[in-house]
């Protein structure tokens, strides 16, 4: 099955968490001729989490590191540092079309109950006359493993840690206002497509805050190699670590806000291509 540029998914739930990246971390993913938006040294980074349940390529989880913005006068653009999917298509037309530094994952998670006890407004005299009460609750603790597949070898990118409430009747949990909104970004320039392109991605949804969640590193431990590419050299291989650790300073970023997108709708839109020599004047989005 093709998949063509104006690619749709849909999913139930998506986390869009931003982070304060260090600018000179950032400027070794975007173009010399981009200029990075920054303040005091920092610039806005995070990453983009979601399981899409509908789209060409099936079902498939992304995991977007999003290195941080750079200019589009009047506005912004973000720019992609690392795509993460656990689909050959997905990644195939991430590459080819949009122009992504996409690569095939593996996605491996694990729920855990974390129940709470909290007392009710009147516990605490209750409880000294020996009939206190106590309220239950849950909450799910989703831990998200994203190890990174080239070829016969896999190195763990790292662990995100969520904290999501039991699921309960739909009317009993406020999911946020509906919003519609595009996200620019900005794209290419990799072996895969040496053009430097834009493209937006349209997003209906229900949006609210939630808390951030914890993002962990990789072990030295659970690294893998294959004993071939030990025997052939690390030539390319020293390449895409480097681009794996850059990719692991933008997640251990300081997070600042998280948002939580239920019953997602996303359209990327076909990129256009960019000349070089117009990319310091570029229309808004």
């Amino acid at each position: 099955m093709a998949i063509h540029p104006g690619f749709s998914k849909a999913g139930q739930v998506a986390l869009y968490q931003l982070h304060l990246v260090k600018a000179e971390t950032v400027r070794a993913f975007i173009p010399k001729e981009l200029r990075l938006v920054e303040a005091f040294g920092y610039t806005l980074g995070g990453f983009f989490l979601a399981n899409y349940d509908d789209s060409p390529a099936g079902v498939f989880d992304e995991l977007v590191v999003i290195a941080g913005i750079v200019w589009n006068p009047p506005t912004s653009c973000a720019w992609a540092a690392r795509v993460l999917v656990n689909s050959e298509e997905a990644c195939h037309h991430g590459r080819k079309e949009v122009g992504l530094p996409s690569q095939v994952a593996r996605f491996s998670k694990r729920i855990t109950p974390v129940p709470r006890q909290t007392k009710d407004k009147f516990g605490g005299f209750l409880s000294m006359i020996g009939v206190g009460t106590t309220i239950c609750h849950s909450k799910d603790c989703m831990d998200v493993q994203v190890t990174e597949v080239v070829g016969p070898a896999s190195s763990d990118l790292c662990n995100i840690k969520l904290m999501t409430d039991v699921p309960t009747p739909k009317f009993n949990k406020w999911m946020g206002p509906s919003i519609t909104l595009s996200l620019p970004s900005f794209s290419g320039q990799t072996e895969y497509n040496p053009n430097l392109l834009k493209y937006s991605c349209r997003l209906a949804c229900r949006v609210r805050a939630v808390r951030p969640a914890k993002v962990s590193g990789p072990s030295p431990l659970k690294k893998e190699r294959s004993h071939d590419s030990e025997s052939r050299g690390f030539t390319a291989e020293e390449v895409v670590d480097n681009a794996r650790n850059l990719s692991i300073s933008v997640m251990l970023s300081k997070p600042i806000l998280a948002l939580e997108f239920n019953f997602l709708e996303m359209q990327v839109e076909a990129p256009i291509i960019l000349s070089n020599n117009t990319t310091s004047s570029l229309p808004a989005a």
